[in-house]
């Protein structure tokens, strides 16, 4: 076999604007491979989800249709089976597109030692990011903490634009597949659970459909973002959250392309994807946060422990219709909108006084988009104890939340369609009706659905008193 380059897929499942991908292109023939690190990751928090595992299956089959059946897949440790690939090949050059987590950090800065020492010139590049988590630092050379600097200061003003799109790769000269690789089958990725069977009506996976689902919100959800975006039931959400997590876009793709729409809008879209940014710097700088509070008082927080209120959280059966429908859309479709993530987040954390750690672990097996940083930071921010944390003592009102962003019902009673008749008066307070509404209703209050598990009012000032004790 002559010369060749090894591009390392990861977390960028696509063809186009793949700045590794292309470097490797640039040498010659290629292979591609895919490793299932089943060894370097040993925290149960870093694990991928059944949901994520379900998308990847999928992502992974469509991006070896792109490269014609090419794709190379492994399990086990990436240094072993980096180390036979070298055996087996003239390699040229290995390359990958960087991750961020602190195990994935870990095991590749290893990796590219062991490439260098086998004179294997070895090259790294950004394809997740748009900004470099180490290039965006205060004036005193520290990581901000605030968003709001970080984004427009630190993004914005001190440092240069996001990188320019890579032109596609005009001819991709793919290897066939070598002898010691096996199949995506074989990397036995895909869920046992039947749950994600259902997941196939909502979701098209890949490269393309990634493409598909910018295009349609950029031209029908874009203008009237800003103000849309808070709504669940309407188009002004780019769902495009799981593409971004297994880098079947680019934020680079996304962020220029967007330019033309209406700039109020496109700058609080850019805003958000500053977001993810934060989350990510957040992580790099801050690891222990993956797992642990970064406001330390929290460590001293009296959590909770029922395991009835966190069944019936999970169910989408707490009596609070809002928190309900996000919980089942979560279950139904693997996503949930962001508001209402916030929302349901708060009731845990906040109403029912469970650990916010507690809440991320079922996002993490539940959301195809699972992403380590995104998911951290937002319960963090949450419960008060993460950078730029919302206060503690703010405490979002399903009823209230339910009845600003969902005015007409229409998102609440598509998941919990056994309050589709209730008028939308009673709709996010049921309780509040007498039973001559859920007579004609057709309901059955408190067996129909349930009646509330906790008093909003009462669950709030436990909370704040709770809070009270470490605020100090």
């Amino acid at each position: 076999m002559s010369k060749v380059s090894i591009h390392w897929f990861r977390n960028d499942l696509r063809i186009n604007d793949n700045p590794s991908l292309h470097f490797a292109a640039q040498n010659g023939a290629v292979i591609p491979i895919f490793i299932n690190d089943i060894v370097n990751n040993t925290q149960k928090e870093f694990n991928l989800g059944e949901a994520s595992a379900w998308w990847l299956h999928h992502s992974l089959h469509s991006l070896n249709k792109s490269l014609d059946d090419s794709l190379n897949c492994y399990n086990g440790n990436p240094i072993d089976i980096i180390t036979t690939l070298i055996a087996e090949n003239d390699i040229e050059s290995f390359s990958w597109n960087r991750a961020y987590s602190p195990w994935e950090i870990k095991r590749d800065i290893e990796i590219k030692a062991l490439l260098k020492e086998k004179k294997i010139n070895v090259k790294t590049f950004n394809s997740t990011l748009l900004w470099e988590p180490w290039e965006i630092l205060k004036d005193d050379n520290t990581p901000y903490k605030v968003f709001s600097p970080f984004y427009k200061k630190g993004c914005l003003v001190k440092h240069s634009g996001p990188r320019q799109t890579i032109d596609s790769v005009s001819s991709l000269n793919v290897e066939k597949k070598l002898p010691s690789s096996g199949n995506i089958e074989s990397l036995d990725i895909l869920p046992k659970h039947h749950w994600k069977n259902k997941f196939e009506q909502y979701w098209n996976i890949g490269e393309k459909a990634a493409m598909d689902k910018y295009k349609h919100f950029r031209d029908n959800g874009l203008t009237g973002y800003k103000d849309g975006r808070n709504f669940p039931s309407k188009d002004h959400v780019s769902v495009l959250s799981p593409h971004l997590h297994f880098g079947e876009i680019s934020p680079h793709q996304i962020w220029y392309d967007s330019k033309s729409s209406p700039e109020k809008d496109v700058g609080h879209f850019h805003s958000e994807l500053g977001w993810r940014e934060f989350s990510y710097y957040l992580i790099y700088h801050f690891p222990e946060m993956c797992t642990e509070n970064l406001n330390k008082r929290f460590d001293k927080f009296p959590w909770a422990t029922n395991e009835e209120y966190l069944k019936v959280w999970k169910a989408g059966k707490t009596g609070y219709p809002i928190v309900d429908a996000g919980m089942r859309q979560l279950w139904e479709t693997g996503f949930m909108h962001n508001r209402v993530r916030m929302v349901v987040a708060s009731f845990l954390i906040k109403n029912l006084l469970i650990d916010w750690r507690v809440g991320l672990a079922w996002f993490n097996d539940c959301l195809v988009d699972a992403d380590l940083a995104s998911n951290t930071a937002s319960w963090q921010w949450t419960a008060g104890s993460g950078a730029d944390a919302a206060p503690y003592f703010r405490i979002f009102n399903p009823i209230l939340q339910g009845k600003k962003f969902d005015p007409d019902g229409s998102y609440t009673k598509k998941y919990v369609p056994e309050l589709s008749n209730l008028p939308e008066k009673y709709l996010f307070a049921p309780w509040e009706a007498d039973e001559s509404v859920f007579k004609v209703a057709g309901i059955n209050y408190g067996v129909d659905y349930p009646k509330p598990i906790v008093s909003i009012e009462e669950s709030r000032d436990i909370a704040l008193k709770a809070y009270d004790k470490i605020k100090g």
